[in-house]
């Protein structure tokens, strides 16, 4: 993932806050095996120390891959808006020759996977899982040897992503002068389509924190 200097995270705390406040949908990407294309699964994960768990049906074809290859990236992406040309015309000159962008949130992170097939790890893995899913704690219990979980075991596999490295990117036009940043966002906000509104918002953070971009 390519990244600008005023596009990339200000600290690990801000991607880290941002991937806790709800994106926990993202996409895995392994390997392809030789001759054939890499493999995509969207898929919920959650976060534990340097590592990304999350399971899968038995028959997801990753896991042919994942044995011969456990080098994969994980992909969160979200509060994405498309942002129109003539918002971002420079002053003085025509609207159309505002040149359109796109704005977003992506985190990225190369992991190497470990396959979880062991019963009780599973139910460990579901457990954690469904503590972050589900706090309330309204399900049955998790048990190898108690339905409902106890008979669908067999037919999941666990993932457990150990993060080796991690890419963030925040693209809201930091560089840009602040009021056109400030208008942007309100545009936004009035439009209100899609994520318009997340999107506004993280522009907004990130300038209360930036300012005016310095080289």
């Amino acid at each position: 993932m390519f990244i600008q200097p005023w596009d990339a995270a200000l600290d690990d705390i801000e991607w880290q806050t941002w991937v806790a406040d709800g994106h926990d949908f993202g996409l895995l990407s392994v390997n392809g095996l030789r001759g054939h294309a890499p493999i995509v699964v969207p898929t919920h994960f959650t976060v534990g120390k340097n590592t990304l768990l999350i399971h899968l049906a038995r028959p997801n074809p990753v896991w042919k891959t994942i044995e011969v290859d456990p080098n994969v990236t994980f992909t969160v992406t979200s509060d994405y808006a498309f942002v129109p040309g003539p918002w971002r015309a420079k002053p003085g000159t025509p609207l159309v020759d505002g040149v359109p962008t796109s704005y977003y949130a992506a985190v990225q992170f190369t992991c190497q996977a470990a396959i979880i097939d062991d019963p009780e790890d599973k139910a460990e893995l579901l457990r954690q899982q469904m503590a972050h899913f589900q706090p309330e704690g309204d399900h049955a219990l998790i048990k190898v040897d108690q339905p409902p979980y106890g008979r669908m075991l067999p037919g999941i596999r666990g993932l457990r992503l150990d993060v080796t490295e991690v890419h963030a990117k925040f693209k809201y036009d930091d560089h840009e002068p602040v009021e056109q940043r400030i208008d942007t966002a309100r545009r936004l906000t009035v439009r209100d389509q899609g994520l318009d509104t997340p999107a506004a918002d993280q522009q907004l953070r990130r300038l209360e924190r930036i300012g005016a971009w310095k080289s």
